[in-house]
């Protein structure tokens, strides 16, 4: 079973923070971050009501440091892109398709919420592996960051036991970085590269990649740059005088 943690990007409320402790411990989740969130007073401790073992034990720590120690990062979003030639914010998935790409894992899995004014940025989505929207009112579907995270932590609830660990966050940055400086490889243009990269990311993000397929998908990368360079080399034998 995955270990699933709720991480409040800067929430702006001690109310709200309460409230969604609250909702947390209603579904059986007790693992809450705060980055850059507002100081916990009394004002959260009420909102809480028994839920205050949770903001006691709610741990506070940097966006990088969440990606850096998570398996598989989800932001949640209530503006969406509904075309794939904006992918910012595209493809996106419920909480219950949610359930279904997580259930079987291990590792940590950090679902981002954000700030009640305006949400995740998008320099925070993009760097998160999967996109989750709630599938509110089109008419306002902007829901308050305590109700957002119930809903979640509803189709969540209850999990069965997972069966394999993902790949680490810190594998997967390498496999991004080989995929990088692949594309360098195979001079791809780099007015495209940020967006292929983004694409790359959703992909690999919503695949559940293993430590032995992100090995495999090195190899592959490895041996395709070696016939490069061979290629590389006969043409330049071939051209000698």
């Amino acid at each position: 079973m995955p270990e699933i943690e709720i991480v409040l990007v800067g929430a702006l409320y001690q109310g709200n923070v309460g409230y969604t402790a609250r909702a947390m411990k209603n579904f059986g989740f007790t693992r809450l971050v705060l980055v850059d969130a507002c100081e916990i007073g009394d004002e959260a401790r009420i909102a809480a009501s028994h839920a205050t073992d949770v903001l006691e034990h709610a741990r506070r720590c940097s966006f990088e440091q969440v990606h850096r120690e998570s398996s598989l990062t989800i932001a949640t979003t209530g503006a969406v892109n509904m075309t794939v030639c904006k992918p910012m914010r595209m493809p996106y998935y419920t909480p219950r398709e949610v359930r279904e790409i997580v259930s079987d894992l291990g590792g940590r899995v950090s679902i981002l919420f954000g700030r009640e004014n305006w949400g995740l940025n998008n320099e925070e989505v993009e760097q998160c592996d999967i996109v989750c929207t709630i599938p509110a009112a089109a008419e306002y579907p902007i829901l308050n960051l305590s109700h957002a995270v119930a809903i979640v932590c509803y189709e969540l609830a209850n999990l069965s036991r997972g069966t394999y660990p993902l790949a680490s966050h810190q594998e997967m940055d390498c496999l991004y970085a080989h995929l990088n400086d692949f594309l360098d490889r195979i001079e791809h243009p780099s007015f495209k590269r940020r967006r292929t990269m983004l694409l790359l990311r959703r992909i690999l993000g919503r695949t559940k990649l293993t430590t032995r397929e992100v090995s495999t998908l090195h190899g592959l990368l490895r041996r395709t740059e070696w016939h490069i360079a061979r290629g590389e080399e006969r043409a330049e034998e071939c051209m000698a005088p």
